[in-house]
């Protein structure tokens, strides 16, 4: 039987049209025709009813726009930015047009939604899925707004049809580390890659909580004595293009930073001297890691090269470059005269080394490795622990063929399961740990607090001299620890370190 069915200052129509399937009211465009009254209401989902039974009823939503068509067109109306238009494709692309597509939007039930909740939570993360039903309900909100349905069927209600208890909203801990563990990962990466680019890098993200993208697309300009500015971000997208944009949330910040910190960045960009990238035209404060595309048939000098001119196996060569201590001095001397004379690079010997570092290249490659000793598996790779020379501690990557056969020694895990996202949980604990006030918090995290304390607290001179008082006693600490495991590093700008506490 139909029933009227209060909406605020006005009433639906109610009415069934088989066992649990409720229909509301409408008029020929199919929006729902608002009562005055219980009575009228009712009277008309009445009459609607008796036509089902008659069977003479005719279900006009079954002609009503589906999902799959609302959608696209939800998705071609919105103007915001690369990175989060990119997020709504995936997720709609891959999670929810999968289920919804063929759909009529005014059809969708609660009990539809949750039923897809529950077949993805066993196969991805429960906080991915909240994220996919979020974008599900900004979709159906929309609608609701268009008038094609009454109600949003996405919200979540709470405590209702789930089990009690925290437990189900509990997730593995993010991992993070102390300052002698960024310290020793950030002299694992160098030595992975040959180069200062990451021991500064790492320690800068380690101690200023510095996103990915912010990092990456960090200018020398902006790179000043005691400070980062943090104008801009290189986020990079699922086609590869790395897009130019504002920080997240519009996170514009200065970052203090101790003496000994800015001094390492500085002195890294008078060495390198960073150049205009092609794809963007900005001078960037670390250049990328591995070769760029189609690289390898460009002109340039390769190690082959340099054996053909000292008149010696490849082999030797990458013996002079990573064990020099392995080859005779007079085989040692020729070859280094041959890459002295041919001009030859470590690392661009393959090609032209790519402007910027890839997030996935980066953590696979040389973080991972670097905090756990070991590289991940990557097809056709398996998982295998990065081989070491053990001539001088703590190790040299041995590199080329059987290198696990020539391999003398293996890293130690210094922190398994950091990720580099992990090193900005970690500065925010060691903010914590040092007792910085809330308010500095959040300014160097690029975090916003609207509550009335944060509006009635000020950061002062003293707050910022004592956190970075605290900042360079941790550093110091980590120094005399590493100096205590060995006086000596391979990566130059850590030596020069050492050897100024020796």
């Amino acid at each position: 039987m139909g029933y009227g069915e209060k909406r605020g200052d006005w009433y639906r129509g109610r009415y069934w049209i088989a066992p649990g399937v409720l229909r509301t009211v409408e008029d020929a465009d199919g929006n729902t025709i608002r009562f005055t009254t219980k009575r009228e209401a009712a009277k008309a989902a009445n009459d609607l009813e008796a036509e089902v039974r008659k069977g003479t009823w005719k279900d006009t939503k079954a002609e009503k726009e589906t999902f799959g068509s609302y959608v696209n067109r939800w998705y071609e109306a919105q103007d915001l930015a690369a990175s989060t238009m990119q997020n709504y494709k995936r997720h709609i692309e891959e999670h929810l047009l999968p289920e919804f597509e063929d759909k009529a939007v005014a059809d969708i039930q609660r009990t539809d939604i949750d039923t897809w909740e529950k077949k993805e939570k066993p196969l991805y993360a429960a906080s991915s899925v909240k994220t996919w039903r979020g974008t599900l309900h900004l979709i159906l909100s929309d609608a609701v707004d268009e008038g094609l349905r009454d109600s949003n069927p996405a919200t979540k209600r709470r405590g209702r049809g789930k089990r009690a208890g925290r437990s189900r909203n509990r997730a593995p801990e993010k991992v993070v580390t102390d300052a002698l563990g960024i310290l020793l990962i950030a002299e694992r990466a160098s030595l992975l890659s040959g180069r200062d680019d990451e021991f500064v890098a790492t320690v800068l993200k380690g101690y200023t909580g510095l996103r990915w993208g912010e990092i990456v697309g960090l200018e020398p300009k902006f790179a000043r004595p005691e400070k980062v500015r943090v104008e801009w971000q290189l986020y990079e997208l699922d086609s590869g293009e790395l897009h130019h944009c504002p920080p997240k949330d519009d996170s514009y910040r200065d970052i203090d930073v101790p003496e000994w910190l800015s001094s390492l960045y500085l002195g890294h960009i008078a060495r390198t001297k960073p150049k205009p990238c092609a794809c963007h035209g900005r001078a960037h404060v670390f250049s990328g890691y591995g070769v760029a595309n189609d690289s390898a048939r460009r002109s340039g000098v390769k190690l082959v090269d340099v054996a053909r001119h000292a008149g010696v196996s490849t082999g030797t060569v990458s013996n002079v470059l990573n064990r020099p201590d392995a080859v005779a001095e007079a085989t040692r001397a020729k070859v280094e005269s041959a890459i002295a004379e041919l001009g030859y690079v470590r690392g661009a010997s393959v090609g032209e080394t790519a402007a910027h570092w890839r997030r996935n290249g980066y953590a696979t490659w040389l973080f991972q490795p670097a905090a756990t000793g070991w590289y991940p598996k990557k097809a056709p790779y398996e998982p295998h622990p990065v081989p070491l020379s053990a001539d001088s501690w703590p190790g040299v990557p041995v590199r080329g063929r059987n290198a696990s056969g020539r391999a003398e020694a293996c890293w130690l895990p210094i922190a398994r399961g950091l990720t580099p996202h992990g090193l900005r949980h970690t500065h925010k604990t060691v903010l914590e740990e040092l007792g910085t006030p809330p308010k500095l918090m959040d300014e160097r995290m690029g975090h916003e607090d609207g509550s009335v304390q944060a509006r009635y607290t000020h950061i002062t001179k003293g707050m910022r001299k004592r956190l970075m008082d605290g900042l360079t006693e941790q550093w110091e600490e980590s120094l005399a620890a590493r100096l205590a495991l060995s006086p000596r590093s391979r990566v130059p700008t850590l030596d020069a370190l050492l050897s100024v506490r020796r």
